[in-house]
């Protein structure tokens, strides 16, 4: 845990729609915005812009700061039916293309489309749909971070992004995350979690969202790690899908899949809850690896396989499912 009551180094600033840039002493300060009409009789201070409405088919800059610091807290919350429908992107350092590029859901582990309540030490998602994440995300030169909607229809975007200006360490690497789908999964049944990566760098989380499109069990699959030149084989392999996402037995509690939410690993969603085995059935899994990063120093790729099992003791590769994956890790610019 750490020792809040330790004198930090740096100064504290925070973004919102009250305070667009950050500047000290900025806040609450606006005569317009989306709360203008409910404050009208109290005037400038009084929540006159706590959110913006974010147009279809365009992009809103959430944050543009100004470097070196660390961005350490991020809450958002708008239309909980488009999560899926908005793209977030981080860049660091003027760099041309993202390094975070994620739905804003599966970011949050809210890939199924319907709310998930998730209680975990990086993401924290709280009725009725706030959106937290505590990755802390370093930069050096500048951080941007942005907001595409390509719903359909406009939505409200109320947000803070909290983050200290200070100097930051020499080994400190960049945040990342990509996220891939494949629907149907095809043959063979395996899902391309990451791959490309090429550099120093710890993988630190999975999001995991599985549509079986078969009956029964669902989540005999491996996930492999192929690490600094591996070729057919990983020099790291799980034993099966539920027991890389902390879980084991099916989560098969007598029944009925027992979802859980702890600091590290979880199985945060079953829809539709009061039913097991069926092929129609969505699954929202997260497994962040705090305590068990994995490192790799030139190139790094991730699989796992959609893998269920048939009545007469065989594996059943799952070639109908619908997959997706949201990766998440640390990567140095040597």
């Amino acid at each position: 845990m750490t020792e809040i009551w330790r004198l930090r180094d740096g100064v504290t600033r925070s973004i919102s729609a009250e305070n667009f840039t950050g500047a000290k002493g900025a806040g609450g300060m606006a005569t317009e915005g989306t709360g203008a009409w409910a404050a009208r009789e109290l005037g400038q201070g009084w929540k006159v812009s706590p959110s913006i409405l974010l147009p279809d088919g365009r992009t809103a800059t959430l944050a543009d700061i100004a470097g070196p610091g660390i961005v350490e807290h991020i809450w958002l919350t708008t239309d909980r039916g488009r999560l899926r429908d908005l793209t977030l992107r981080m860049y660091w350092d003027d760099e041309e293309n993202p390094s975070v590029d994620t739905p804003l859901g599966d970011f949050f582990c809210n890939g199924c489309g319907e709310l998930a309540l998730v209680d975990s030490d990086m993401i924290v998602v709280a009725p009725a749909g706030g959106l937290n994440s505590y990755w802390p995300l370093p930069f050096r030169g500048r951080a941007r971070i942005t907001l595409e909607n390509h719903s359909g229809a406009d939505v409200p975007v109320y947000y803070q992004v909290t983050y200290r200006l200070r100097d930051v360490p020499a080994d400190a690497a960049y945040l990342h995350a990509a996220w891939r789908r494949a629907n149907p999964l095809g043959n063979p049944a395996v899902h391309t979690i990451l791959d490309g990566v090429r550099g120093r760098g710890s993988y630190v989380g999975t999001y995991l969202t599985i549509q079986p499109n078969a009956p029964g069990w669902w989540g005999e699959g491996e996930i492999k790690f192929y690490l600094d030149g591996d070729g057919e084989f990983p020099t790291i392999c799980g034993t099966g899908t539920e027991d890389y996402f902390g879980g084991a037995w099916n989560f098969d509690l007598g029944g009925r899949y027992g979802t859980c939410n702890t600091r590290y690993t979880g199985l945060a969603q079953v829809l539709p809850a009061n039913q097991i085995y069926q092929p129609g059935q969505r699954f929202g899994l997260y497994r962040w690896h705090l305590r068990d990063a994995i490192s790799f120093a030139g190139d790094l790729r991730v699989t796992i396989q959609a893998l269920g099992w048939q009545d007469d003791g065989r594996y059943l590769p799952l070639v109908h499912a619908d997959v997706s994956s949201t990766a998440f890790w640390y990567q140095a610019r040597d």
